[in-house]
């Protein structure tokens, strides 16, 4: 069924959609879209602080936009009804268009300032994932034959359980989990309201060894994790 917004340049659209983001990764699912190019063609500007959610999804969208278009743009005046329009009136196709060069500086700056909103959770390979990918390979040499490994990548999302929860040692609680087959990855922690934040966590998991529900059930949901967790999501489960 089509998702239905409204008017992005009322406040209420805006907190519309960031409600609708807050907890999605992208507009219809966990990849980007062309709803995503849609929703982001039909806002005249980035949404601003009072709309996180929405920020963040924007900064994305943005993001993965101008890695496509390299280049560095001039300019772009396209004429409607007989005269120029520039900036935020520009039709919703050149609003895709690159960023200039200007423009880019000055998104590389936010993300300096504020890491945890422009966290690319599938980006790069952290060091922890290189080293256990070189380990692998070794192991393959080793063995003088091809071992096929099916391995998935995973988004989960671990909720506290209220706005005094320490999350620094909830994260130590997460991460403590060692088995043979599990990889953590990056991690960023995300506003859910009234204070609350939950932590948004990456791994990597070889099929054979390591189940995601067995990970919740037997090793997140007792004690000692328990005292601070309350619940945990599979929010992404993609093969690799």
């Amino acid at each position: 069924m089509a998702i239905t917004f409204k008017d992005f340049s009322t406040e209420e659209g805006l907190q519309q959609l960031d409600e609708f983001v807050s907890s999605r990764v992208f507009i219809s699912g966990h990849q980007g879209s062309l709803d995503d190019l849609a929703v982001f063609g039909a806002l005249s500007t980035a949404p601003g602080t009072d709309f996180p959610h929405a920020s963040s999804w924007y900064s994305k969208v943005s993001h993965s936009l101008g890695s496509r278009f390299p280049g560095e743009g001039v300019g772009v005046h396209i004429g409607v009804g007989g005269s120029a329009v520039a900036g935020p009136e520009v039709p919703e196709v050149a609003q895709l268009l690159p960023v200039t060069a200007a423009e880019e500086k000055e998104k590389e700056k936010e993300k300096e300032e504020d890491d945890d909103d422009d966290l690319d959770l599938f980006g790069e390979e952290t060091e922890e994932e290189k080293a256990a990918a070189a380990q692998r390979e070794a192991a393959k040499k080793a063995s003088g034959k091809k071992a096929v490994v099916g391995k998935s990548s995973v988004l989960m999302d671990v909720k506290p359980w209220d706005d005094e929860t320490d999350m620094k040692k909830l994260e130590e609680h997460v991460r403590g989990i060692q088995m043979d087959g599990l990889f953590w990855g990056a991690s960023k922690l995300v506003p859910v309201g009234y204070g609350i934040k939950k932590l948004q966590i990456m791994m990597t998991i070889e099929d054979d060894k390591v189940s995601p529900d067995n990970l919740i059930e037997d090793y997140l949901s007792v004690e000692p994790a328990s005292d601070y967790i309350q619940s945990c999501d599979i929010v992404a489960f993609n093969k690799i």
